[in-house]
């Protein structure tokens, strides 16, 4: 199903002690100090998750989700928030990149 960037930027903020914040013009949603996420713009959100959790993503939901690199290493999943992810793939889990 189709997400809005509102209903991104609130899932993003129902975690817990998550904040929104600034990042070089765009929202960064943020436990910790630590970014898990930015509203790239109003029809994708990169969400920072471990490299299998990347891999994952992509290979679960292709035509939503894609590899987004920084240089050399592997960053985060870009997810675009129109295109309906297939109910049997279900959610992506978002798990900050830094700990589990």
């Amino acid at each position: 199903m189709p997400v809005s960037p509102a209903e991104a930027r609130s899932l993003a903020l129902s975690l817990p002690e998550a904040v929104e914040l600034d990042h070089h013009g765009r929202p960064s949603f943020r436990v910790g100090g630590k970014i898990f996420a930015t509203l790239w713009n109003d029809g994708r959100m990169n969400v920072m998750l471990d490299e299998g959790g990347i891999l994952t993503a992509v290979e679960s939901a292709p035509d939503a989700c894609e590899k987004v690199w920084w240089g050399k290493r592997l960053a985060a999943v870009g997810v675009t928030l129109a295109r309906p992810m297939q109910p049997q793939t279900g959610t992506i889990e978002i798990r900050p990149f830094w700990g589990s």
